[in-house]
């Protein structure tokens, strides 16, 4: 196994445990609620997948107009960074997917930082390449992407707005 594939322990448990059904419902479910407090009370620092690995996307909802925060798994890619629409391999998008087709300015919060950004689909010619890293940050999208049957996951890209940076 190359270097950048190599996992920790806690990885080689986890991984497949949140790719299962079940800790995919729980991902979907139940681990947004949890996230939203942890986050708040640890400064954008730790969430129920541990540290460094969730964000919020803060987007207006396509019919309310309200601003909806989900917690989403977020890969680096240069200055963008990478959302997967998996929804834990339901066979259609995730809400927060709609409201971003039809909402593209958003924000994130990684670290306890927020920024603004302008969010689109990945293109037929990136999606393998982006499809790729985002896999290694967590290879279960492998598995939602077989559960999810016809349906493409999509990434969604979020390129930063004017000088702020990821």
């Amino acid at each position: 196994m190359p270097p950048e594939t190599k996992r920790s322990l806690y990885e080689r448990i986890a991984v497949p445990l949140v790719a299962s059904r079940p800790g995919s419902w729980f991902y979907v479910n139940v681990a947004p609620h949890l996230d939203r407090g942890l986050l708040r009370l640890t400064k954008g620092r730790w969430t129920t997948a541990g540290r460094g690995r969730v964000g919020f996307l803060k987007v207006r909802g396509a019919r309310s107009g309200r601003e909806h925060v989900t917690p989403l798994v977020w890969t680096r890619d240069g200055d963008t960074i990478l959302l997967v629409a998996s929804r834990g391999g339901d066979v259609k998008h995730p809400a927060w997917y709609r409201n971003v087709v039809a909402n593209p300015d958003v924000r994130f919060s990684k670290d306890g930082e927020e920024r603004s950004y302008r969010a689109r689909t990945a293109t037929a010619a990136e999606r393998p390449r982006m499809w790729e890293l985002c896999n290694r940050r967590y290879p279960g999208y492998a598995v939602y992407q077989e559960r999810a049957g016809g349906r493409e996951i999509p990434v969604v890209v979020l390129e930063p707005v004017g000088a702020a940076r990821a």
